[in-house]
């Protein structure tokens, strides 16, 4: 049983649990058409319900909603059904920065001032099942609200149903996705060719970076060590996998394990034995 805080729209509710005294957000179809304050209800079946002492990178879930406009809160959940839908189990916790990221999205397209995301094209190959199914967040915003999105705010939106499903927070991912385009770039760098990022190297590439930087979060460690012989047969891939572990750690602030270096490099020379 609840008891009705306030009705922020006919489809939203505040609400305090009886049981608890804590709030929560009720998400329904017509949940709050009518609904006064202190009036008791239950949550229909169908009701979603959300706990408000969640914390988020921009501050507790109870602040976020307090000035957001419930349809993003409604938005985000469309979009993290179809996630549920397409991955089998998300952490819908990450519905309140989800909303208020499609908020900021919002205000900036309508008042001309979309950005550019330099990581689009990596967050489309290193997290594609995720990005293909942020695209559903376009037909949503142009039927409720006429605001059409391009590809760098569908990124973004990517970036969230990761966090969702892997339980990794958006500004690792952002980081895992800059290191592998760091990566590349040097690659590209050393070869003068540019690398194709549809190829079964590059694709490699980055889920090695991506799973070393999980394992790094982890405190995980590889057991065999392939430095001596990477370092001997292949030693500018090693160098490259030398600099990049350096600036992991930075993005990460924690030790990346030597080790680890000699198999970044193997994965480096894949891509320029490809380029060769």
């Amino acid at each position: 049983m609840f008891r009705v805080k306030k009705a922020l729209n006919n489809n939203t509710v505040l609400a305090i649990g009886e049981s608890d005294s804590c709030e929560y957000l009720l998400i329904g179809k017509g949940i709050g058409f009518g609904k006064k304050v202190s009036q008791r209800m239950e949550a229909p079946e169908e009701c979603a319900i959300y706990s408000l002492y969640e914390h988020t990178e921009r501050g507790s879930a109870l602040e976020l909603v307090k000035d957001m406009d419930p349809v993003f809160l409604e938005i985000a959940q469309q979009v993290l059904k179809e996630s549920e839908h397409v991955f089998g189990k998300v952490d819908w916790s990450i519905l309140f920065p989800m909303a208020d990221h499609i908020a900021f999205a919002v205000k900036r397209i309508r008042n001309d001032e979309q950005i550019r995301n330099p990581l689009t094209g990596d967050i489309q190959a290193l997290f594609h099942m995720e990005y293909k199914t942020a695209e559903c967040i376009r037909p949503i915003l142009k039927e409720r609200l006429g605001v059409e999105i391009d590809e760098h705010e569908v990124s973004y939106i990517a970036l969230h149903i990761h966090s969702a499903i892997e339980n990794e927070t958006v500004a690792l991912s952002m980081q895992i996705a800059g290191t592998v385009r760091e990566c590349i770039q040097m690659v590209e760098e050393q070869t003068g060719r540019r690398i194709d990022v549809m190829s079964l190297s590059y694709n490699r590439l980055m889920n090695h970076v991506r799973f070393m930087a999980v394992r790094v979060s982890k405190g995980e460690k590889l057991k065999l060590d392939m430095n001596e012989y990477m370092l001997e047969q292949f030693p500018d891939a090693f160098r490259m996998a030398g600099v990049l572990c350096s600036h992991l750690e930075k993005y990460l602030k924690q030790p990346v394990d030597e080790v680890e270096t000699g198999y970044l490099a193997m994965h480096i020379q894949r891509v320029l034995s490809e380029l060769e």
